[in-house]
C-alpha cells in the first residue's frame, strides 16, 4: 500500500506544508512572516495570527505542487484527489510558541477528523534530526547529530529514526541565539544571524578573540560568550565611536569563528568518545556558511562521512516534519485526538 501523509509545521513563524509518499517529498512549501522585523524578535500573538492566515493557502498549495509531482493535471478536483489519498496527517506538537504550534495542531487534528485518517504528533527537534534522511546522500544508523537553532543547541545520538537520545546540550542559550544576540549588540536587524554569515564573509576571523567556555562532557553553553562580546564592544565603542563600523566584517567574522569552534570542538569529542563517524548536522544554524564549511573540512580531517541536509530543509519546514512522520507511520506510532502542544518537550 502507498503512504501518503501530509504534514503541517507551525512551531514558531513559519507556516509550511508537505506531502510525502512513500518516503519520498511530494511538496515543501513555507510562508515566513516578515511582520516580526520591526520588532527585532517574533512577537506570539503576530506569529499565532500569521498562522490562522496562512495554513489554508500554504496546505492548498502543497496539495497542488504534490499533484503536480504526482503527474497529475492541476485542477480542483486533482488537488482534491491528492487530498483523498491522504493516509495520515502530521503536525508539530512540540516544542516551540505554545500559540503557534495550537494553529497546526487544531487543523492537523480537525482535517484528519474529516478525512478519517490517523494522526501522527512529531517533535520539532527530531524532525530537524532526521532532515538529513530526506535525500541522498543519507547517513548510516548510528550516526551523530549536532542539532543547532534558535532555541537548541544539541548533539544526538541516532541509533534508528525513533531512537534519538541526547547526548550532549546546551546549559543556558543556544547557538542561534547568540548569533542572534551578537548582531543585535551590532545593530544589526532581525534576523541577524544571516547578516552575520554575510559580513563574516569578507572579514578576519582571526582579528579577534573571544573566549571558548570550558563545560564538562558534550554539553555547551553560550551565555558568558555574548556577555564578553557585549564587554568587548563596550569597550572599543567608547575608545572609538565609529568601531562598529569601521571593523564590522572582522568583528562578524571573528564571532562566528568562535561560535563554530564551541560546536565542531564537542562534535570532535562526541566523534572521539562513541567512536561514531557518520556525523550530521541539522537546525536552523546549519545553513550558516561558516559552520557548513568548517564542519566539511574537520570530517575530511578527521575521516568522518559528513552530512548536511539542503538549505531548504535546514530553517523549520513541513519536509521534515514529514519524513519523521513516515517513520512513526511504518511503527504504527499515532496519536489521539486529545493530543495537544506542548511548548516544552524532552525527546
Amino acid at each position: 500500500m502507498s503512504i501518503t501523509i501530509l504534514a503541517i509545521e507551525s512551531s514558531c513563524d513559519e507556516t509550511s506544508a508537505a506531502v510525502i509518499r512513500d518516503g519520498d517529498i511530494l511538496s515543501n512549501f513555507i510562508a515566513n512572516q516578515t511582520v516580526h522585523e520591526q520588532y527585532g524578535g517574533v512577537v506570539p500573538e503576530l506569529a499565532s495570527r500569521a498562522h490562522m492566515q496562512n495554513i489554508v493557502p500554504v496546505v492548498h498549495a502543497a496539495l497542488q505542487k504534490a499533484a503536480v509531482q504526482a503527474g497529475e493535471y492541476v485542477n480542483d478536483a486533482s488537488v482534491n484527489t491528492m487530498l483523498q489519498s491522504v493516509n495520515a496527517v502530521a503536525f508539530t506538537q512540540a516544542p516551540g510558541l505554545i500559540g503557534s504550534l495550537l494553529v497546526g495542531a487544531q487543523f492537523a487534528k480537525s482535517l484528519a477528523l474529516a478525512l478519517n485518517v490517523p494522526l501522527i504528533g512529531v517533535h520539532h527537534m527530531q524532525a530537524h534530526v532526521l532532515a538529513n534522511l530526506i535525500e541522498d546522500p543519507r547517513p548510516e544508523f548510528p550516526f551523530l547529530c549536532l542539532t543547532v537553532s534558535g532555541g537548541h543547541t544539541q548533539i544526538v545520538l541516532c541509533e534508528s529514526p525513533l531512537s534519538l537520545k541526547v547526548i550532549g546540550e546546551t546549559m543556558d542559550d543556544a547557538a542561534g541565539e547568540a548569533f542572534d544576540k551578537s548582531a543585535k549588540l551590532l545593530g544589526l536587524p532581525y534576523p541577524g544571524g544571516p547578516l552575520i554569515d554575510k559580513y563574516a564573509k569578507t572579514g578576519d576571523p582571526n582579528r579577534f578573540k573571544f573566549p571558548e567556555p570550558q563545560m564538562p562532557a558534550l554539553n555547551f553553553s553560550f551565555s558568558g560568550l555574548k556577555t564578553a562580546i557585549l564587554y568587548f564592544l563596550q569597550e572599543h565603542t567608547a575608545a572609538n565611536p565609529k568601531f562598529v563600523e569601521e571593523n564590522l566584517a572582522d568583528i562578524c567574522a571573528s564571532i562566528q569563528h568562535r561560535i563554530v569552534s564551541i560546536l565542531l570542538n564537542k562534535v570532535k569529542a562526541a566523534a572521539r568518545t562513541t567512536g561514531i563517524d557518520q556525523i550530521c548536522i541539522a537546525g536552523g544554524v546549519s545553513a550558516n556558511s561558516g559552520l557548513r564549511q568548517a564542519f566539511t573540512e574537520m570530517g575530511q580531517k578527521y575521516k568522518w562521512q559528513t552530512f548536511i541536509p539542503a538549505f531548504q530543509y535546514c530553517t523549520d519546514n513541513a519536509a521534515m516534519i514529514a519524513i519523521t512522520a513516515y517513520y512513526k507511520f511504518l511503527e504504527n506510532d499515532f496519536a489521539d485526538l486529545g493530543t495537544g502542544p506542548t511548548a516544552r518537550a524532552e525527546f
